[in-house]
């Protein structure tokens, strides 16, 4: 099963998020090159982990739960911007103002499953939600006037008390994520 740990949005949050991409998906209907994310699958990812075999995932849980967990916290998404910058754009995503508990939980959850074999990351964790990827990296122009002024715009909070392993299924029409184990957060 290819797998991810993440962090599951509020609907509230998906349907503010889903406002914005229809505003911005507006500005440049004609760019095939933008591949935008449905709303659904939007997730802040912790820990990709790729391919692993089903015999594997009671292993993976059990390292999940032995993560020593950090306390709930709040998160607002703000602002929007480019991987790897908006002039060669891969990625197109929406910005996550967090505590450092945030990035932590990320590192705990890392240091788990390194036990087990898995890589370590490789690089610092930048918190996002990605919106859409540039299946040609190249600048659209009126998508970065639409995001302008957007470095101060807040698209909403949500409380982070618990993430997830999630299998995800590549299909034709987009990948399909399904809730494999739940985590909470002290």
């Amino acid at each position: 099963m290819r797998a991810f740990v993440a962090i599951e949005l509020p609907d509230d949050l998906r349907s503010a998020l889903a406002r914005e991409q229809a505003r911005l998906r507006a500005l440049c209907p004609l760019n095939r090159d933008i591949r935008w994310t449905a709303c659904e699958s939007l997730h802040v990812t912790l820990k990709f982990l790729g391919k692993i075999a089903l015999d594997r995932v009671p292993a993976v849980i059990a390292a999940l739960q032995s993560v020593n967990l950090v306390a709930a916290f709040e998160v607002e998404v703000r602002g929007f911007g480019f991987f790897p910058d908006a002039r060669r754009p891969q990625v197109f995503w929406a910005g996550l103002e967090a505590p450092p508990l945030l990035g932590d939980l990320a590192r705990r959850i890392d240091a788990a499953i390194v036990k087990l074999g898995f890589p370590a990351e490789s690089r610092p964790f930048a918190p996002h939600l990605t919106l859409a990827r540039f299946r040609t990296p190249r600048a659209d122009r009126a998508l970065l006037g639409g995001i302008e002024n957007a470095e101060s715009v807040s698209v909403g909070h949500f409380k982070v008390d618990e993430f997830f392993l999630f299998e995800s299924r590549l299909l034709p029409g987009g990948a399909e994520h399904t809730k494999v184990a739940r985590f909470r957060l002290r």
